[in-house]
């Protein structure tokens, strides 16, 4: 993924963290307008696409399994709305076959890895879901099986850890505060694309959009209310919390007490890509722009929730 400035030149551009591959390449980076109009922040962690000579060659099947893995190409997605609703983005640039940034650090399957084996938490709580295959590393994909060729050595998930986990989640958190603290109230967006859903019954169409806000305890329901009222007004096919309600990213980032306040967005891959699911399409660009829409008028609810919230500390 080469990363490109999305705003004017004087914009704010910050990259940390590395790709473990002994070059320069950063595990994320983030761009920000210097004076955000919204205090809105758009992280995308699934959609990197730097794999390393070392991660390819150690893939059964490197083609199948890194587009699985991928939120394909919805980094695009969320440029064309970071730079449509003036707010900023945070972009994994390490893929998700690397590491999962939606993961706890100790949702790790440890029969996948060797050495130390005497740290090994088998039966925690914390690896129940890394244990069906899709933990901190991935191991297996559903009707493909076994994504390595070997298991991966305990100083190598450390490496990735230090480096990719604990600095993207550190900026995050930090830069939430600062954006919170500017304006008394700050919302994360965390969006993700999804396979195709199958229609249930009742339903009039299949949703091609999923608004997680782990079930009300994340995000302030004033904006999860805004959010599918907009996009129904557009058209748009929505559902709440089934099957995504979130993950870990809104676990550590939200606090509602604190003014901040978190969404989860799945957006169905047939909206934006092709038929294959692989390219952009030309659909790309009205989802970008009605996201966008919503995304500022989640913006200045929020705001509105700042102001609030320091008027009442200002009364107490």
């Amino acid at each position: 993924m080469g990363f490109r400035n999305l705003f004017s030149a004087d914009s704010r551009q910050v990259t940390g963290g590395s790709v473990c591959d002994g070059s320069d390449s950063p595990a994320f980076a983030y761009f920000a307008p210097r004076s955000m109009p919204l205090p809105v922040l758009i992280a995308v962690p699934h959609a990197g696409r730097h794999y390393t000579s070392a991660i390819l060659a150690e893939m059964r099947d490197p083609d199948a399994c890194t587009l699985r893995l991928e939120d394909r190409c919805v980094d695009l997605l969320g440029e064309e709305i970071a730079r449509q609703a003036g707010t900023s983005l945070l972009l994994a640039n390490a893929p998700r076959a690397m590491l999962d940034l939606n993961r706890a650090r100790d949702d790790v399957d440890w029969d996948m890895i060797s050495g130390r084996e005497q740290h090994r938490p088998r039966h925690s709580q914390a690896n129940r879901r890394a244990r069906s295959g899709l933990g901190l590393i991935p191991r297996r994909l559903p009707g493909f099986g076994e994504i390595w060729r070997k298991p991966l050595p305990q100083a190598e998930l450390d490496a990735r850890i230090d480096n990719i986990h604990r600095p993207y989640h550190a900026f995050l958190a930090k830069e939430l505060e600062r954006i919170r603290d500017s304006w008394g109230a700050a919302l994360l967006i965390d969006l993700h694309s999804m396979p195709p859903l199958r229609r249930r019954p009742g339903q009039y169409r299949a949703p091609e959009i999923v608004i997680g806000d782990r079930f009300g305890a994340s995000c302030d329901g004033e904006l999860v209310t805004a959010a599918f009222r907009h996009l129904e007004k557009e058209g748009r096919a929505v559902a709440h919390n089934r099957p995504y309600s979130g993950g870990y990213v809104l676990d550590r980032h939200s606090s509602i007490q604190r003014g901040l306040h978190a969404i989860q967005i799945e957006v169905c891959r047939s909206a934006y890509l092709d038929n294959a699911l692989v390219e952009p399409s030309e659909k790309l660009a009205p989802l970008a722009q009605s996201l966008a829409r919503m995304v500022r008028e989640l913006g200045a609810a929020t705001a509105r929730m700042g102001d609030n919230s320091q008027l009442a500390q200002a009364a107490e």
